[in-house]
């Protein structure tokens, strides 16, 4: 992980122009919170490997994620590393009980956030129980997706495990981008594997035995799906 030089810009922005309100936390408020909550946050930039905060750390800030793609991990005992999530446009970071992240994120490729300093964010939060509601959807939102990956990891095949990682990706950016069968994707094949508890080869050749068989094309920066009906049996299996 690089270390971080972060980028931090004056809030001059306005959260009514922002391309992900609609799904991100701030979507709850009227016209009127939202100039207040202007005032809360900063726009922070990361460049490619940067860490925007690291396992353990004091949680002293929120992020709102406005640009990119972040690989969230934990480090294991060993020192192998598990990926536990990436995080797209909209996804609202930090929040926990014990007070300290419970795992790391960095950027992919360069990554925008709008981050809250914590107290602030609380004071506004807490005169504001639709802005708490939405708070716990996307937290129930979040728990589904570590349920899901949980199943993933159990999941014995690898050709099913990447299959499965492939059409929830599409998934999640069909809710920002809409429908297409090219799905791009900017994580390495490193971190798909970290990701489905698969070795860098497996995932290598998997993605080779997919294409071989029709089911996908790899394409620059990520996949076509060729033969969706395929793909979903196997994600089904």
């Amino acid at each position: 992980m690089k270390a971080s030089v972060v980028t931090i810009e004056p809030n001059g922005h306005s959260c009514s122009d922002c391309t992900v309100r609609a799904s991100a936390v701030c979507s709850s408020l009227d016209a009127v919170e939202l100039k207040e909550f202007e005032h809360l946050g900063r726009r922070a930039h990361f460049a490619a490997g940067e860490a925007v905060f690291c396992e353990e750390d004091i949680a002293t800030s929120f992020y709102t994620v406005s640009d990119g793609v972040m690989r969230l991990y934990k480090l294991l005992p060993d020192g192998r590393r598990q990926i536990v999530g990436f995080a797209l446009p909209g996804d609202f970071l930090g929040m926990n009980i014990s007070g300290r992240h419970n795992f790391s994120a960095d950027a992919i490729g360069a990554v925008t956030v709008c981050q809250f300093a914590k107290a602030p964010f609380g004071r506004f939060m807490a005169e504001r129980p639709h802005l708490l509601r939405r708070i716990n959807e996307l937290a129930i939102r979040e728990l589904s997706q570590a349920r899901d990956h949980m199943v993933l990891l159990g999941r014995r095949a690898a050709d099913e495990k990447l299959a499965t990682f492939l059409l929830g990706w599409r998934e999640r950016l069909m809710l920002l981008k809409g429908p297409s069968n090219t799905v791009p994707l900017p994580m390495s094949r490193r971190d798909i594997a970290d990701y489905l508890g698969l070795t860098i080869e497996t995932v290598s050749r998997t993605f080779t035995k997919l294409e071989r068989h029709g089911a996908i094309e790899i394409v620059h920066g990520g996949i076509s799906l060729r033969d969706c009906a395929r793909v979903e049996a196997l994600a089904a299996a």
